[in-house]
């Protein structure tokens, strides 16, 4: 146990059969449970932890490949199954170092935190490792994400080095997480719906020959598509059926203003280029003021919106 809790450590692996055993070994001493859950390896990653001699391992097995997401959630649900307070979700790759992975605990425990991740990003000099086209995506991602999940305070959401405690697990419905990689952004969309204070702490990431399954391109193509649903469905949830919230009037009505200034403004804009007709100064405040108003109150309800972040 940590501080009188019941710590469990949730290791989705897939193909992972050169870099599981260490990421095992050097598990603290005070977890109490390693739920290693296999993702239909095609390796002998599953035969791997089995031959182990690790009395605290809980292996699970996906019969086909489901996603890191599924994976962890099978392991989320095996720990409170066990009875754990918090949860820390590790990949198997090696590359996080799990020597601070007290400073993670530290702030559910003592400063009472529900779910908390690691940083990459505040630390300077293990960040030069990082590949720069990696680096690129995760500040992208990261800005889109701030916006979908409302908590502008958190950086690298990529990262998957996590931990959450067992309240935030039976208060969020699993179900609708996101399955494949995705997974980690979701988890912060479900979070702030419920309100739960969300921590960075200053994590530095390892570098070795492991290589990421995630592919760059895919992601740019389906992430930002994700996002938005998302972005979506917290407005929804949140502010219009938890809790009516002038945050969805004002980005309800900004967003139609909005898209009719711009909408109207290029219609004008290739009437006049094909007609060669210079459009009236009114009809043109039609397409400005609408654009102008809508941006104001697009831009209010995202103020208020980092207001409301949880902290």
């Amino acid at each position: 146990m940590y501080k009188e809790k019941k710590v469990a450590v949730v290791v989705p692996a897939y193909n992972e059969e050169h870099f599981i055993g260490q990421v095992i070994d050097s598990i603290p001493a005070f977890v109490d449970q390693i739920i290693v859950v296999d993702d239909g390896s095609s390796d002998r990653t599953y035969d791997h932890v089995k031959e182990l001699s690790n009395s605290r391992i809980v292996l699970l097995r996906n019969s086909t490949n489901q996603g890191v997401g599924r994976s962890t959630i099978n392991g989320y649900r095996k720990a409170l199954e066990l009875g754990s307070d918090i949860v820390v979700k590790v990949d198997a790759d090696g590359q996080m170092p799990l020597d601070h992975l007290p400073n993670l605990l530290d702030a559910i425990v003592d400063e009472g935190y529900d779910y908390v991740k690691g940083n990459r990003f505040l630390e300077s000099a293990p960040l030069k490792q990082m590949p720069k086209l990696r680096l690129l995506g995760n500040i992208v991602l990261t800005f889109l994400t701030k916006l979908a999940s409302g908590y502008w305070h958190i950086f690298d959401p990529q990262n998957g080095f996590t931990a959450i405690h067992a309240r935030c697990l039976r208060a969020i419905d699993l179900g609708q997480v996101h399955k494949r990689y995705f997974f980690e952004n979701d988890m912060l969309v479900q979070l702030n719906i419920h309100n739960f204070r969300v921590k960075d702490v200053s994590m530095p990431a390892i570098y070795g020959q492991e290589r990421s399954g995630i592919r760059i391109t895919s992601t740019f193509i389906t992430f930002p598509w994700l996002l938005l649903r998302r972005f979506l469905h917290r407005i929804y949830q949140k502010y219009v059926l938890r809790d009516f919230s002038p945050i969805a009037l004002f980005l309800g009505a900004g967003s139609l203003l909005l898209g009719w200034g711009v909408g109207f403004g290029i219609y004008l804009w290739i009437k006049s280029t094909l007609t060669h007709v210079q459009t009236s100064t009114g009809t043109v405040m039609l397409a400005v003021l609408p654009l102008i108003l809508g941006f104001q109150l697009v831009l209010e309800a995202l103020v208020l919106d980092i207001q409301e972040t949880p902290r």
